[in-house]
């Protein structure tokens, strides 16, 4: 008797649904997408009990006849491929396989459409794949979609369904993405009967962009530009000024389609090279055009990644852009208007310039290869490296930073010191978020709500998701020295912050502490929240790089260190002190052997 069988439709259709119906915000973006293909201009997503109860998505666009209503519900049905060159070279959001008859395998679904050719509508009722009942109705022309008791026939899948707040943020997320991309279509969110945000069309796409971004950040958005004979790419990216701890600020989006993709996220981070900070992420809107033949969009169920037949060309054309957008506005005189877009392609000269870098770098490479003698030379000599840092250590373990003797500051940004054994340089602002992070966790640890009144309360617009995140720890929060307030939507007011952290950059911080918080759900969670809150607050009241220190500032700064528990390392994991020992010096002098 043969071992392989052929599943039962059933059972494939809810395999297949596992690739695409992750969670109630994958329903809500692949009913938009079809939405947007059908040519709407009107979308309305409806939600209760955060997609668990109900997802109604309606819309205004081409709608369906009685044949193309049942068809639609069948699996590999599609109005969108035609031959297998049009696999790759899809021009729509729709296919991978579409979704209509996953969403319909898990759950109660019911399809009410109509075209205008038809003088009445159809209604196909559908549970757990099984076809119930299709039925000649009166509506409007479009189509409206209700999915109902998502999972109710995968028990084991719907108890993995997080709080009903965590997933309506996903779905408020999921919208809001969608919406910067389509500014000529008007959006409506509502959960629970209660609108929670109303995208209505814009002529600029600028508009949108600071509505879903924060109204907070449109004075630091600055366009961006690009176009050469298959590529364009135009957005907008935030000053460095304006980072997030994660890259939840970065919306990239491919021929209208929203990706996540290395090589463009990469190509950011280049283009920002030297502005941003070590772990913080830029705030950006890119919009990229090509021909559709040269992506394959086919590549992920969910059709959220994307696979560039030229990567290292739009890794470039990307880097360049950002960076070209960035030195434009940081130009002595410049007046930055947003909405205003400038446009500029790379110059042949600047290739050559970055070709003949390349090949500098490839021959010095190769003069420092041919300068060691053999591998086993160099591996003695990093053992003795090593070897001479953990002696420095031991001696070091039994100093203190009040005895060291200052020389000074370099770059503003590393005070150099030095004992009888060594030269040591210390990170300033590592060293002082050290200092911060255990002040505040000692004062959380001991009950102390050592928060200062602000003299004027900060006003901060949060998206959905960290506004219901803040909301969810505001008790711990107020623990840690904030009082913080809703102020209607999503908008907090900051009343009072920790009395160590200042009057200092109070609005990133909040949204840098509601974006981190979106990240921790269960209570088991909390410890991990709390610590992160308490880092971020300490990152932004400690010294930055760059800021000059006075002897007394420096001695007291160093004084503090010896009272940490751990001095050593930053509350991230980098180290406060690097230092090297008079005798590896010496040594790298061939002064001694």
């Amino acid at each position: 008797m043969s071992k392989i069988k052929i599943l039962p439709e059933n059972i494939s259709n809810k395999i297949a649904a596992g690739e695409i119906v992750e969670r109630p915000a994958s329903v809500v973006k692949e009913l938009i997408e079809n939405s947007l293909d059908a040519d709407s201009t009107r979308i309305i997503i409806e939600i209760e009990q955060g997609g668990r109860s109900l997802i109604r998505v309606s819309d205004n666009g081409a709608g369906m006849g009685r044949d193309d209503a049942l068809l639609a519900i069948e699996r590999y049905a599609t109005s969108k491929i035609f031959t297998d060159a049009d696999l790759f070279s899809i021009k729509t959001l729709g296919f991978r396989g579409e979704a209509l008859p996953s969403i319909a395998a898990v759950s109660r679904f019911t399809l009410e459409t109509r075209d205008e050719t038809s003088e009445s509508g159809t209604r196909v009722i559908i549970e757990g794949g099984r076809l119930k009942d299709v039925s000649e109705i009166g509506a409007p022309k479009g189509t409206l979609i209700n999915v109902s008791q998502l999972f109710f026939n995968m028990p084991a899948r719907r108890k993995f369904l997080k709080s009903v707040s965590t997933e309506m943020s996903h779905i408020a997320d999921t919208v809001s993405n969608i919406a910067l991309s389509r500014t000529d279509v008007g959006f409506r969110l509502v959960h629970n009967e209660k609108t929670v945000k109303n995208w209505t069309p814009v002529s600029d796409p600028f508009d949108r962009v600071a509505d879903v971004l924060g109204k907070d950040t449109q004075s630091e958005l600055y366009p961006v530009a690009f176009a050469d004979e298959s590529i364009s790419i135009s957005g907008w990216i935030a000053s460095p000024r304006i980072s997030r701890a994660s890259s939840k600020g970065i919306y990239v989006y491919v021929n209208s389609r929203l990706v996540r993709d290395r090589i463009i996220q990469h190509a950011l981070f280049e283009g920002y090279s030297g502005r941003l900070m070590k772990g913080h992420f830029p705030v950006a809107v890119l919009f990229l055009k090509l021909p559709a033949d040269q992506v394959d969009v086919n590549v992920h169920p969910a059709k959220n990644e994307v696979r560039f037949a030229q990567q290292n060309r739009i890794h470039r054309a990307v880097a360049n852009a950002v960076s070209e957008a960035l030195t434009h506005a940081e130009q002595p005189g410049c007046v930055r208007s947003p909405s205003q877009k400038f446009h500029f392609s790379t110059p042949e000269c600047k290739n050559e310039i970055f070709a003949a870098f390349s090949s500098q770098e490839v021959k010095e490479a190769r003069d420092i290869e041919r300068d060691i003698p053999n591998r086993t030379e160099v591996q003695h000599a990093v053992a003795e490296k090593q070897a001479a840092q953990a002696e420095q250590t031991a001696i070091w373990e039994k100093k203190s930073f009040g005895d060291l003797n200052i020389i000074g500051q370099f770059h503003g940004t590393y005070i150099l010191c030095e004992s009888a054994e060594s030269l040591i340089l210390i990170d300033q602002h590592a060293a002082h978020e050290r200092i911060f992070f255990e002040k505040l966790k000692q004062q959380y640890q001991q009950g102390q709500k050592a928060g200062q009144s602000l003299l004027i309360p900060e006003i901060v617009e949060l998206g959905y998701s960290e506004a219901e995140a803040i909301e969810k720890f505001l008790p711990y929060l107020e623990e840690a020295g904030f009082e913080i307030e809703a102020f209607g939507g999503n908008t907090v007011v900051v009343k009072s912050v920790p009395a160590l952290l200042g009057q200092g950059e109070i609005k990133s911080l909040i949204l840098q502490l509601a974006e981190k918080m979106t990240e921790f759900d269960s209570a088991s969670e909390l410890e991990k929240a709390i610590a992160e809150c308490l880092m971020l607050t300490a990152c932004h009241g400690a010294v930055r790089a760059n800021q000059q220190l006075s002897p007394e500032q420096i001695r007291t700064l160093l004084r503090q260190l010896d009272e940490c528990e751990n001095p050593f390392y930053c509350p991230h994991g980098r180290p406060v002190r690097i230092n090297w020992t008079l005798r590896w010096i010496e040594k790298s002098f061939k002064r001694t052997e």
